[in-house]
Order: structure tokens, then sequence, then C-alpha cells
């Protein structure tokens, strides 16, 4: 049976998060948030928000110890990012993000020592937020489609093709990858044999600054605008054959799957530590307000919207901890947990932070309260990692 009691360790990580995320990633996130998308990544806020947060670690949670990394088991992870989504779910998710290359450098290639050595063990040392990493799959014409592996036309429009030692890489990503603007690194699905559909792509490591490689203006979204997202192109990117990653082949699916099982249960998470954010905030505010002689609280439908929320709160957690106890046992972890609880959170997020919008009443929508962000930014996640209509068309599949 899981127990579900925090380790003392357990609980005074959770509590180095949450001064964190109070005192310094909620302020940088409301303020990245105002600001136009073109000044959002530059601003000092934002630079200073990821540099405290690399200080502390939270980039590097999960990669293996002996590397740099903080080691962190599925669980504890989770309880992170929960914790950092209650106070800025758009600089917690560029974070998740971030640590893609040398997350997946580590499971794929952990005995290559020079991929190693130049990509995880200076990412794992970096104080100053600057080696943030990001992946680059979808694409303007491959979106949904990119899970279709057994549509032999389907493929990544990306292009690798083979010149001596290296791969030439052409082609763009589409403009929702997320740290795109801003990463010092990437990996890239590309098409290696168009012929064997998307079986025949692999995945790349290649830096951002490379000759060839340009990365696009960041995405002017309606939520999670503290999240970069930004568009990748390739003109004659030059690619060592050695940072191949992941050759073409028919494990692609599972590769494919053991991404998005590890990626919609953290983009479950932030939907709960965005969940809370709303609940405690509609709930400070409804026992203060006072209508019709009490406080709205004592109203029995507003009383019905918060104890609504805190059970979808309580409900959505319990399933992302089961989601996290199979990875902890069998990395990458169970594919249908991972996708039913990122539907199920995300689904309960955008539907309970627009009651808590409701809660304040005309309050809600303006600026000088929070909810009216929670609510845009809770829109997003279901879109993120992967749309919940296409997500349950995969997982129903898979049963």
């Amino acid at each position: 049976m899981i127990d579900f009691s925090l380790t003392e360790t357990q609980q005074s990580i959770v509590a180095a998060a949450r001064d964190f995320g109070r005192n310094v990633l909620e302020p940088a996130e409301i303020a990245v948030d105002r600001k136009p998308a073109d000044q959002a990544f530059g601003s000092r806020e934002y630079r200073s928000a990821m540099a405290a947060a690399f200080e502390l670690g939270f980039h590097k949670m999960t990669l293996p110890e002996a590397c740099g990394g903080l080691g962190f088991d599925p669980q504890t992870t989770g309880l992170v990012w929960e914790e950092l989504a209650r106070y800025g779910v758009g600089l917690a998710a560029g974070l998740m993000a971030g640590s893609v290359v040398p997350g997946l450098i580590s499971f794929l290639a952990p005995q290559d020592k020079a991929l190693v050595a130049k990509y995880v063990v200076p990412f794992c040392s970096d104080t100053t937020g600057t080696k943030i990493t990001a992946w680059g799959s979808s694409e303007p014409k491959v979106g949904s489609d990119g899970k279709n592996y057994d549509d032999l036309s389907v493929h990544h429009e990306t292009k690798a093709i083979k010149n001596g030692s290296v791969y030439v890489l052409n082609g763009a990503k589409s403009a929702f990858v997320s740290n795109g603007g801003v990463a010092s690194a990437l990996v890239v699905f590309a098409s290696v044999d168009a012929t064997k559909g998307l079986r025949g792509s692999g995945l790349f490591v290649i830096d951002a600054n490379a000759p060839g490689v340009t990365q696009g203006k960041a995405e002017d979204r309606v939520g999670l605008r503290a999240l970069n997202q930004a568009d990748l192109s390739f003109v004659d990117a030059m690619v060592p054959e050695g940072q191949m990653i992941f050759p073409p082949g028919d494990a692609y699916p599972a590769l494919h799957h053991a991404i998005m099982t590890v990626g919609n249960l953290g983009t479950g998470y932030l939907a709960v530590g965005l969940m809370r954010a709303a609940y405690e905030e509609a709930l400070a505010y409804a026992k203060a307000r006072i209508q019709g002689g009490k406080p709205i609280l004592e109203h029995q439908l507003v009383a019905k919207k918060l104890f609504t929320i805190q059970s979808a709160i309580e409900s959505c957690r319990a399933l992302l901890w089961k989601g996290s106890w199979h990875s902890a046992k069998n990395f990458p972890g169970d594919f249908k947990t991972s996708v039913t609880a990122k539907i199920l959170c995300t689904t309960l997020a955008a539907k309970h932070t627009c009651e808590m919008v409701q809660v304040l009443g005309g309050y809600g929508i303006t600026k000088d309260y929070k909810l009216e962000k929670y609510m845009r930014d809770a829109q997003l996640l279901t879109i993120m990692d992967g749309t919940n209509d296409t997500l349950m068309m995969t997982m129903m599949a898979h049963v």
C-alpha cells in the first residue's frame, strides 16, 4: 500500500520550494505576464528568477547525482512542481521543460562520456539560468499527426541528411517549442528516412547557436505568458553523427510514449498547483467579502464552488501520486495513468479557475487580483504536451 506521509526531507524540500515560490517566483511571474512578449524574456525579472531557480537546483532535480544533479525520486519532484506552479506556473513550466537535453542524454546515452561532459555536467553546474534547453518535435504541418505512427505518409518535414561524419538539418519546428527562443541547446526530431514515416525519424542534440539554427520570436499568447515559446528553423545546420542520441527504427513509438508519460505527469502537477493558487485566493476573498450581512463563504452556492475545487485538488493530486509511484517503480512510468492524470487535472483546472473568478464577481476579471491570470493559464494547460482530445484518443487506442 502506498504511504501518503511525507518524509522529513520531503517536507523540508517542499518548504524551500514554497518560500522560493512566494518570495521570488510569484512577483517575477506577474511582472513577466504583464510585459509585451518581445520584452518579457530579456527582462530583469525573467533573468533573475531563472538564475535564482538554477542556483537552488530546481532545474536539475531529476538528473543523476554523479553528473551534479539532485537525483530526486519522481514523488519528491512532483511535490516540488506543484509547489512552484502554485506561485508561478509559467516559469515552473519553463524549468520543467528546460532540462530536456540533459534529461534525454541521461536516459538514452548515459554511457556517452563526451555528450555527458558537453551538455549534462555544465547544465547541472549552471547558476545563471542561461543553459536552459528545449526540444522540437511538432511542426507547422505535423501537430496531432505526431502520434500517427502507422501512416507512412506522415513524417517530420525537418530532414536530416547524412554527409560524411555529420547530419545536415533543414526544416522548421512550430511556434510552440517551449524555451525555443531562450534555449542554449536543443533536441530535435528530424526525418532520416521519410519512407518509414515517423519511425524514420532520429533524435539529435544541437547547440542553439550553431550555424544554420535560428530561434524565432516569442509567441504572444493569452496565457502562460511567462513560458517562452518560439519557432525553430534549420538551414544546412550540421550535427555531428555522435549527437544523434536515438536512431530511426521501430522503437520510435516507445520513445515518444516515454516522453509523453513523463511530460503529461508534469503538466498535471502544474494544473494542481494552479488550482491551489485559484482556490486559496478565492477562499481568502470569500472569508473577507461581506454581502447579505455575512461573509460570502457562508452563502451555500459560494461554499459549493470552493468545496468542489478543493475536492478536485485532492482527487487530482492522488492520481498524480499514483503516476509518480509508477514512475519510481518502473521508469518512465505508466503511460495510461499519466495521460489520464493530465487530462483530468487540466480539464478541472480550466473549469474551476473560471468558477473562482465567479466567486470574486467583477473583481475576478481585473488585474488587481490574480484570478484572471490563473484562468488564462489554465486554458493553455489543456493544450500543453498534446491537446486533451488527441491524448484521449491515443490512450484509448492502448487500453
